[in-house]
């Protein structure tokens, strides 16, 4: 154990550990006991030195140096220290006066001019340490009694009198230096976009004037720095805008032609991207006021057509043509295309939680720009084998998968009615149209083919926000080669039977996603992910009945059903690489009309890598069901039409790329229109009926690039009596590999 008596013998003599230092802040009056928690905070912050890291009362940083500088260490010390070492701060490193005049120039910057600080120190010699008190008699704060802009401003003055009317520092606010900084910036940002391409935040000052008041109020000015230069002061109009698609080292420049469109100037050789199609990701316009945020804008959204490795706009003076209200500026746009062309490999060793196992192999080739308006071609082919490696009298059954498939990529939205693009600000949709065709053998039990078609849109609405439109959603599922051992399976599963009856599905699917995730500087990050799936209700209108009084539609039996679910997830920064990350799932699928039960690849399922990982990939539940064979992982899948789940993770550093975790999971699925399982219908006591496993992980995070192990032991299990289901079953744990963190 490292305590503080191990530290204790190492403190040398004449010296007390530092433990840290203690403000007693008092306030003249209360009217800032709201926002006293806060300077305490910046005060604490500031002041230096930090005293040594503990955890739990203990001090293992320091130990470990200790144990290196002044001990024998052995190999396990000399890690430890070097990961987690600390040199020893003392009493005598404080520098109580320094640290006094450092507080009194925060509480200033603040607005608490002349506060009276002393300082104790406090030394306890027995157990060789000491801190230090910081007293601090906090007086009435400055607050502002009018803002206005300095007459000397002039010619300046009406743009910067236009300004401060919407600032946020208003009367009786606070002084505040922060506030002021902040402010600037706001003033250079807000004149940047109408224009003022020289301007800068430097030629801004403020003057705070206590004259005309003995009551701790004062005048703020805005005035300009003397000598700023004229164009500083002057907006800058776009005259032209010149649009380089191809900009490629090496390219000849007496080979480019130039086309007008649109009163830009398109400047490319062979007419590589057309210029009707480019032009509406470009927000930058002849006649237009310099816009730094236009800029931006147009940068993302050529940036997000998908055919272009970078995008560099740069602007120009142009010095002959400014007068005295308008100086002008050239923009010229640089597009590096990727490759059009591309060829990419995945090779991967696939290991599933159903004891499957095996090699992957998914060749992908993309075409970029493809009738040269940023169109995508991407062609896809994908072989899977694998063999299951345990499970008693399964072992060596074998899972074979053929897959072929394309995608076309439209960066634009293709509909039956004109859609201007000049509404979608932050970027324009993009239209996209899916084939593919998959073959999948399970030995031993049947091979299921399965075509399936999209067309649809999708669009970032801003940063955090996108939506996913497929109003044509089509997939064909065929049940082939079925083995007699499945034949029976089938024969005493009603529900997985009818599952598979109804081989065709159209319908319509929408997914709503807010993602914050992408946003490290916030310490609360929010991701919500929401998808409806609505099938059979449009072909409903051209179906007719059979001879079973079911419905079809060119011969075969279609599905219908309304399907929702929401996947919810907050994070918690705890620090640079900590974090509490948790997840809430919730599902339901309605089956009516045409159908009784959800088609088989639309049913929810539990347990596995990214799910309840305490339990086998679609081993858990439905409800209380227990297989008969428990050994038996390949026959049936248990699954159902409603699912809840909850997990919690948190995330910690430990060495270089290598990261861990601590979880809990829990979760199940039911059904609601029973299934022939027993205990596998949803009923109001569906919260005793959560599988729940917790376990331990490890992850090699690089670059982003996670490969994650993780082991899980269930700690309630549904299917068992009642009675036995609380059992911490660490001696049958779990073993997960998946990529990418699991939520």
């Amino acid at each position: 154990m490292v305590s503080s008596c191990a530290v204790k013998k190492y403190i040398p003599e004449d010296e007390l550990l530092y433990t840290g230092a203690d403000l007693d802040i008092k306030l003249d009056t209360l009217s800032d006991v709201k926002q006293l928690d806060a300077l305490r905070l910046e005060l604490q912050q500031a002041m230096s030195p930090q005293p040594n890291s503990t955890f739990l009362g203990m001090r293992p940083g320091l130990h470990y140096h200790y144990k290196v500088n002044k001990d024998s260490a052995g190999f396990i010390a000399r890690f430890m220290n070097k990961r987690i070492g600390e040199k020893p701060v003392y009493l005598s490193d404080v520098e109580e006066e320094a640290t006094r005049d450092l507080l009194r120039n925060r509480l200033e910057n603040r607005g608490f001019f002349f506060s009276n600080i002393t300082s104790r120190a406090f030394r306890d010699e027995e157990a060789k340490v000491g801190s230090v008190t910081y007293d601090i008699q906090l007086p009435n704060p400055y607050r502002m009694k009018t803002y206005q802009v300095d007459k000397d401003s002039i010619p300046f003055y009406t743009v910067l009198e236009n300004q401060i009317k919407d600032s946020p520092i208003n009367v009786g606010s606070r002084f505040d230096l922060s506030a002021l900084k902040l402010e600037r910036e706001r003033i250079d940002n807000n004149l940047k976009n109408k224009g003022y391409y020289n301007f800068n935040s430097g030629f801004l000052i403020f003057q705070a004037d206590t004259n005309q008041y003995d009551n701790r109020r004062f005048d703020l000015f805005l005035k300009l720095k003397q000598d700023v230069p004229s164009k500083a002061v002057k907006p800058y109009q776009i005259q032209k805008v010149n649009v380089f698609p191809y900009n490629v080292t090496g390219s000849d420049s007496t080979k480019m032609d130039t086309t007008r469109f649109e009163g830009k100037n398109f400047i490319q050789e062979d007419d590589f991207f057309r210029p009707d199609r480019l032009d509406p990701f470009i927000v930058i316009e002849p006649g237009d006021l310099y816009n730094p945020t236009k800029s931006k804008a147009t940068s993302r959204r050529l940036g997000s057509i998908g055919a272009y490795k970078f995008v560099n706009i740069e602007y120009n003076e142009i010095e002959s043509e400014e007068n005295d209200s308008l100086n002008f500026l050239e923009a010229n746009i640089y597009l590096s295309p990727l490759n059009k062309r591309a060829i990419r490999a995945e090779l991967q060793a696939v290991t599933k939680s159903n004891d499957f196992t095996g090699p992957s192999l998914g060749l992908t080739f993309s075409n970029r720009n493809l009738f040269k308006g940023g169109e995508i071609l991407n062609l896809k082919a994908n072989a899977t084998y694998e063999v299951q490696i345990a499970g008693n009298s399964d072992a060596g059954q074998t899972s074979t998968e053929f897959g072929l498939g394309a995608d076309l990529i439209f960066p634009r939205m293709i509909a039956p009615f004109k859609v201007d693009s000049d509404v979608f600000e932050y970027a324009i949709p993009k239209t996209k149209a899916s084939l593919s065709a998959d073959i999948l053998n399970r030995s031993k039990l049947y091979s299921l083919l399965t075509f399936s078609g999209s067309f649809g849109y999708v669009w970032q609405a801003n940063r955090y926000v996108t939506h996913e439109l497929n109003p044509v959603s089509i997939n064909y599922v065929n049940l082939l080669n079925q083995s007699e051992e499945f034949d029976a399976i089938l024969a005493s599963n009603e529900f997985l039977q009818s599952s598979f009856d109804q081989q065709f599905i159209s319908g319509l699917t929408y997914s709503f996603t807010y993602n914050e995730l992408i946003d490290e500087r916030k310490k609360a990050l929010f991701y919500v992910n929401s998808t409806l799936d609505v099938a059979g209700n449009s072909i409903s209108l051209l179906s007719k009945e059979n001879d079973e009084g079911n419905n079809e539609f060119l011969g075969l039996e279609y599905a219908q059903y309304a399907k929702a679910d929401v996947d919810f997830r907050f994070h918690y920064l705890l620090g640079k690489e900590s974090r509490l990350a948790t997840r809430f799932f919730a599902g339901y699928g309605l089956p009516y009309g045409n159908s009784d039960v959800l088609p088989f690849s639309k049913q929810y399922f539990s347990g596995g890598a990214y799910s309840v990982r305490a339990f086998r990939t679609r081993s858990l539940g439905p409800g209380t069901y227990t297989p008969e064979d428990t050994d038996d992982r390949s026959f049936f899948d248990q699954s159902g039409n409603v699912r809840l789940e909850a997990n919690v993770e948190y995330r910690f550093p430990i060495y270089s790329y290598f990261k861990g975790a601590l979880f809990i999971d829990a979760g199940n699925v039911w059904t609601t229109a029973g299934n022939g399982l027993e205990g596998g219908e949803f009923s109001n006591n569906f919260y005793n009926e959560f599988g729940i496993g917790a376990g331990l992980g490890m992850r090699v995070d690089v670059q982003g690039f996670v490969i994650r192990f993780d082991l899980a032991a269930p700690w309630h299990d549904p299917s068992q009596p009642v009675n036995q289901r609380w059992n911490f079953d660490v001696e049958n744990p779990v073993f997960n590999f998946g990529i990418g963190y699991p939520f």
